[in-house]
């Protein structure tokens, strides 16, 4: 006669074992909750406070009569936020502009060719990331300060006469400049090492075909790694938008940003909480719409070239 095998789980050890789990699912939903709430609720706090009232502001009230007028308030003397954003739109876009194909061509040279100094001069570009922006910024605004004394005084007609007295001082370029100082460093090694996951046949394969190393990257290189291009491009973009400490100190009026704007909501009351909340959604808003259209992109750049 077969003997008929019991399980080693009596009912009593069944019970306590469905009751851990349950406990243990219901404590996961509890520290995801905690967290989503420690994450979200300044980012919605502020959402709520830039509709509110001048009164209401003051208040924890979350049901109240919402308003546009500091959004109208931010926008209109003196705050004046309409040339800021374009200046943080511009300034943002031309350091990706510039530092994405840069930092794409070097990345590609640093994963794919060896000479003299190679190792070393990415080590250095490395290192660049832990200078204080502070220690970056005091010789580019010694620079930046000095007028184009460098054209002969024969040629100083015209548009370079007026070249040569000019500095950089609360310019665009001198954000970008020194913004491209911080975000192209960043940009070379994450691309790197999405270019190292790849797989060296698929060049060598086009190479036996006739393309040079321009059409290799061209065609072969930059398709596979668009994902890592794409989450370079909006982790430097969030650092251009982002950036403060540069804007204070270069800029004076025409060229201050947005961040530079929400330092400035200050009146004969103080800080106006309702207009920084307002000026706060202004700067957060294009990294929500960014996000939002690519998140597939940038889930698969992050995940990309985890396993080979």
């Amino acid at each position: 006669m077969q003997q008929v095998q019991r399980s080693p789980y009596t009912p009593t050890h069944t019970r306590a074992l469905s009751r851990a789990r349950r406990w243990a699912y219901i404590r996961d939903k509890l520290v995801v909750a905690l967290i989503l709430l420690f994450v979200l609720l300044p980012i919605v706090w502020i959402a709520l406070t830039a509709f509110k009232s001048e009164r209401d502001a003051y208040t924890l009230r979350i049901l109240f009569e919402p308003t546009l007028n500091n959004f109208r308030a931010i926008f209109a003397d003196p705050l004046e936020m309409g040339p800021k954003v374009l200046n943080s739109v511009i300034v943002s876009s031309l350091t990706i502009a510039i530092a994405i194909p840069v930092a794409l061509m070097a990345a590609y040279v640093f994963s794919r060719f060896v000479f003299i100094g190679s190792d070393l001069l990415l080590v250095w570009v490395l290192t660049t990331q832990f200078i204080p922006p502070v220690v970056i910024l005091i010789p580019y605004y010694n620079v930046f300060r000095t007028p184009f004394s460098w054209i002969p005084e024969g040629m100083q007609q015209g548009w370079l006469e007026q070249l040569a007295q000019t500095t950089l001082l609360d310019t665009r370029i001198a954000l970008v400049i020194l913004n491209l100082s911080i975000v192209l460093p960043y940009a070379i090694w994450m691309i790197k090492g999405f270019i190292d996951a790849l797989p060296m046949e698929l060049e060598e394969a086009a190479m036996v075909d006739g393309c040079n190393d321009w059409r290799i990257l061209r065609y072969i290189t930059f398709p596979l790694v668009i994902p890592g291009v794409i989450v370079s491009a909006v982790f430097a973009f969030i650092q251009s938008w982002n950036e403060f400490l540069f804007a204070l100190v270069i800029t004076n009026q025409h060229a201050q940003t947005l961040q530079i704007g929400l330092h400035s909501t200050n009146g004969a009351r103080g800080v106006m909480w309702e207009q920084m909340s307002a000026t706060g959604v202004l700067v957060m808003v294009p990294i929500f719409v960014m996000s939002l259209f690519i998140r597939k992109h940038f889930v698969n750049g992050l995940t990309m070239g985890a396993v080979k």
